[in-house]
């Protein structure tokens, strides 16, 4: 075996077009492992970031600001014509970022999977979503490791990011680059970090962010402590990538429980003739042990619907229950129905019943100020009140068309004081979406649980 071999970092800019690579430089990596003298090869990028979605790209963006030369990877052309174009769902510093890192040669957007081998180091951020049975649908990872297998080549640091089961980097990555010939810790560096992106929320910088990083040995950890030390001020190592892919589950199993209890709460509260908010709020003054979590419609994103039921069905395999996690998501499951009920019986107090009713849907994000409609709850809202016969319309600045829940699709009202509901359910509050109207509706069901109090506003 060769001996321990000292590689340098280069963050020279190269020149990049459409119709060849810029320069090779030598290797990011600064450390030391055991490796053979194959290995010792110059690479092109520093980092190829694969899936450019609502985590890839900020992750491009930011390792692009920390001087490395970025590749950027997505199958999906129209995805590249629109982050060409500018017209991604970024934070205003991302947009800034882009807008920069569009004019640096250094920053290269591509669909050619082999490219793959000209970085030294492979970020994969593709989405790990639940089918309609909440069965974890790895097709989208298999594809994305089984494409960094093929084009790995010796010396490279191969990272996921994507939440997805225990045991998924071992499986998808160091596993079948081992069976190509291509040890883990001695031929290539296999790692997990979780991501921590949270899209439309600019409180914490992506550099400020602690990241969490585990490899499939400790050569492997240490390989990406240095990749993510270049554009986050701290990265917190753990003993393995299983402990690294265990971490984003308990972060995100953790949201999904306490939102499940903050709605249990809202349903006790209402029963007991109070304001769940007022409760809330008042416990959120003891500044140690709690941290305030708010009822709402359900939850969507990519993250609290989906993650805990990778760990689910994992577990299901090893006959091992976890039933405080099930009820939870369960409970969280069954919100939306719980908002077209809510909306049943309120017209029924004002002797409408649903079919024939105008609702109006404010809001139809899964979260305020993001155009996300990923496991948004006012999908299934929308499709049930539909499928009861309501006559529903929407309202969103941000979600200009929205699935009908029939096969057709919805166009945004942007006027809907002017539609004239018999209901209005308040789903996501942007910021400044304008609410005064709600004054004169007939009647208002507030999800949100943050309007004010009025004679016809009622909480979920």
């Amino acid at each position: 075996m060769a001996p321990n071999t000292r590689v340098k970092t280069l963050k020279k800019k190269v020149a990049v077009d459409s119709h060849s690579l810029p320069a090779p430089a030598v290797e990011w990596a600064e450390g030391t492992a055991n490796r053979a003298p194959a290995q010792d090869q110059v690479f092109t990028f520093d980092v190829a970031i694969v899936g450019l979605g609502y985590v890839g790209l900020p992750t491009a963006l930011a390792i692009n600001a920390s001087g490395r030369r970025v590749l950027g990877l997505d199958v999906s052309e129209r995805r590249l014509t629109v982050i060409r174009e500018q017209q991604a769902d970024l934070l205003d510093s991302d947009k800034e970022r882009l807008k920069t890192a569009l004019l640096d040669p250094s920053f290269m957007l591509t669909s050619d999977l082999s490219l793959l081998a000209h970085a030294a180091a492979v970020v994969v951020c593709v989405p790990t979503p639940v089918d309609e049975y909440l069965v974890p649908d790895l097709g989208i990872l298999r594809a994305a490791c089984a494409s960094v297998v093929e084009y790995a080549v010796p010396g490279q640091l191969l990272m996921l990011t994507s939440t997805t089961y225990v045991g998924t980097t071992r499986d998808l990555l160091a596993m079948p680059l081992a069976a190509k010939g291509l040890i883990p810790g001695r031929d290539v560096f296999v790692a997990f970090s979780p991501e921590r992106i949270n899209p439309g929320v600019d409180s914490f910088s992506h550099e400020d962010v602690p990241r969490v990083v585990g490899g499939i040995t400790a050569a492997c950890g240490e390989a990406a402590e240095r990749l993510l030390s270049a554009s986050t001020k701290r990265v917190h190592v753990v003993p393995s990538a299983d402990a690294a892919e265990m971490t984003k589950l308990v972060e995100n199993t953790f949201r999904a429980v306490n939102i499940a209890l903050a709605n249990e709460f809202a349903q006790i509260c209402h029963e007991l003739d109070m304001e769940v908010m007022d409760v809330i709020d008042a416990a959120a003054t003891k500044p140690y042990g709690f941290m305030p979590f708010t009822p709402g419609p359900g939850v969507g994103g990519h993250c609290i619907p989906c993650d805990p039921h990778y760990l689910l069905w994992q577990l299901r395999k090893a006959r091992i229950t976890a039933p405080v996690i099930e009820q939870a998501m369960i409970g969280i499951a069954g919100r939306p129905h719980q908002v077209v009920e809510k909306a049943r019986r309120i017209l029924s107090d004002r002797n409408h019943g649903l079919a024939g009713a105008k609702v109006m849907v404010l809001g139809v994000a899964y979260k305020p100020d993001v155009e996300d409609l990923r496991e948004s709850p006012a999908l299934e809202i929308i499709a049930e009140l539909i499928a009861d016969g309501a006559e529903v319309a929407y309202s969103d600045p941000w979600c200009l068309t929205a699935p009908d829940g029939r096969g057709g699709t919805l166009i945004s009202n942007p006027a809907p004081q002017l539609w004239e509901a018999d209901l209005v359910i308040l789903h996501t509050r942007h910021t400044d979406m304008d609410l005064d109207w709600l004054a004169g509706a007939p009647a208002v069901l507030d999800t949100t649980y943050r309007l004010p109090k009025a004679d016809n506003t009622i909480r979920l």
